[in-house]
């Protein structure tokens, strides 16, 4: 198969999935193993692609050209790999763990369920592959509008309110700013290619390209940059599987993606360096990482508690990007892999918990990880790599990070780095202490163990993909240092 059927393909593919999905919506193993079997395609296909972009290729590919010069087409660079590698793969695990979650709950509706899940990944691999930013926006529009039916999904009041507040914001940005930001870069560039060393040098004044960026910053709402962050938590009434989505494989990810794509192809890194105006992102980010930690850290419910730790840790990621360092830079594109499969770990667990126990709360969870002992196990090796500590893949991420804040001799982002460190381990070892070492209160006639099976196996996937991110980094690192190396 050529690269440029792949690269068609392996978006292509989940948009087909949900189809048998719906054909198969009467009979349940069927449709199940219809999205099995769409995920395998699809990571093959992105997968086929990583020698030749590891290699130093672009394959690409054109869709369509709706306007002179303004092409619907792909181009797979280091970050886009990695991104779809890392996305295309956790859609095999979140499926094996869908599968016992949603009929462990009871829950209904599961055709409209797993399509729209499928969907979603086919539009995450488009803006994962896009060659420009309006096949980026277009794809960025598809995944906002297939997720909103996973986020209200349960379809009672606090479904609905949630899935309106994650619907309102998201639209609201992209079509407000995001949109604009898009419309701006054309008539300034004539162009929308995503380019090395960035398009608009020259083309605009310092005071320009200020606004320009805090337009496509705060227009990318996806990256949950204060204070258009609110859809994140309001998203908490999904299911477990479809947090974990939010969080770890696709939402999210798709936000600091496109941010880190803006600032190195759209900006270029000269340029923003040059640019006075620009380092007010900077400390945006470092503001969002510290009070977002704070917030987590008041938080007793569990997954708010995790959905703002994820607010703070995708700042990381535009915090390491404005620090314009090819360290610091590398540490941002690992961190999306790390913080996927951390994150998805921990989603997964609270979702194992609220399955096998019913308990919601971080204070309900004295004791527990002694009869659940796989899933706390896994948790804490979630809650490890957030905090950035061996042996996990967080502590390469961070590790990154912090070497390009002290390359550029910048102390307030270690300052941030150091204190937001602290931070995370105070919201996220207590947890794990008390799991495993305070007395259970309270304890049910009956009992419980862990999860089912399969809800099981994808937490300890999880964590196992955590560990294994920090023993065997080469490929990743790979293609983070061609990103951060393609800089001028």
């Amino acid at each position: 198969m050529s690269a440029s059927i792949a690269i068609i393909a392996a978006p292509l593919t989940p948009v087909v999935g949900a189809f048998v999905i719906w054909l198969a919506r009467n009979h349940a193993r069927p449709r199940e193993a219809a999205t099995i079997v769409a995920s395998l395609i699809s990571f093959g296909l992105v997968a086929s692609l990583y020698p030749e972009v590891a290699a130093g290729g672009r394959p690409s590919a054109v869709l369509a050209e709706p306007l002179p010069g303004l092409a619907l087409a792909f181009e797979v660079e280091p970050l886009g790999m990695l991104f779809a590698l890392v996305a295309s793969f956790l859609w095999i695990v979140t499926s094996v763990y869908s599968i016992g979650y949603m009929h462990s709950h009871h829950e209904t509706n599961l055709t409209r369920y797993f399509a729209c899940f499928a969907l979603s990944l086919g539009a995450t691999i488009g803006v994962a592959f896009a060659a420009n930013l309006f096949t980026l926006f277009v794809f960025y529009e598809a995944l906002t509008l297939s997720t909103y039916p996973l986020v209200a999904h349960r379809g009672d009041d606090d479904a609905r309110a949630g899935g309106r507040t994650y619907l309102a914001i998201l639209l609201a940005t992209s079509i407000g700013l995001f949109l604009l930001a898009i419309i701006l870069t054309w008539n300034a560039a004539g162009t929308l290619d995503f380019t090395p060393g960035g398009i608009l040098a020259d083309k605009m004044t310092p005071t320009m390209t200020a606004v320009l960026l805090g337009l496509y910053v705060f227009g990318i709402g996806k990256a949950a940059v204060m204070p258009f962050h609110r859809w994140l938590p309001a998203a908490m009434v999904a299911p477990a599987p479809v947090s974990a989505l939010l969080h770890a494989v696709a939402v999210v990810k798709v936000g600091v993606f496109a941010v880190l794509k803006v600032i190195v192809y759209i900006f270029g890194v000269e340029t923003l360096f040059s640019t006075d105006g620009a380092g007010w992102l900077f400390y945006v980010a470092g503001f969002t990482i510290i009070a977002a930690s704070i917030v987590a850290l008041r938080q007793d419910n569990l997954k708010s508690r995790l959905a703002y730790s994820t607010v703070s840790q995708l700042s990381y990621i535009v915090l390491a990007a404005m620090i314009l360092s090819p360290l610091s830079m590398t540490g941002a594109a690992l961190h999306i892999a790390a913080h996927a499969v951390g994150k998805i770990t921990l989603f997964f667990a609270a979702g194992a918990i609220a399955t096998a126990s019913h308990k919601t709360r971080v204070s309900q969870l004295d004791g527990i990880g002694l009869r659940m002992p796989w899933t706390m196990g896994a948790f804490a090796v979630g809650a490890i790599s957030m905090i950035g500590l061996p042996p996990t893949a967080g502590f390469v991420s961070k590790w990154y990070v912090l070497l390009g804040a002290i390359d550029a001799e910048n102390l307030v982002a270690i300052a941030v780095i150091i204190t937001s460190t602290l931070l995370n381990a105070a919201y996220f070892l207590p947890i794990v202490y008390a799991a495993f070492f305070r007395a259970e209160a309270g304890v049910e006639r009956d009992g419980h163990g862990e999860a089912p099976a399969a809800v099981v196996v994808g937490v300890t996937a999880g964590a196992a993909l955590t560990i294994l991110l920090f023993l065997f980094p080469d490929a990743a690192l790979g293609l983070a240092g061609q990103f951060a190396g393609r800089m001028p």
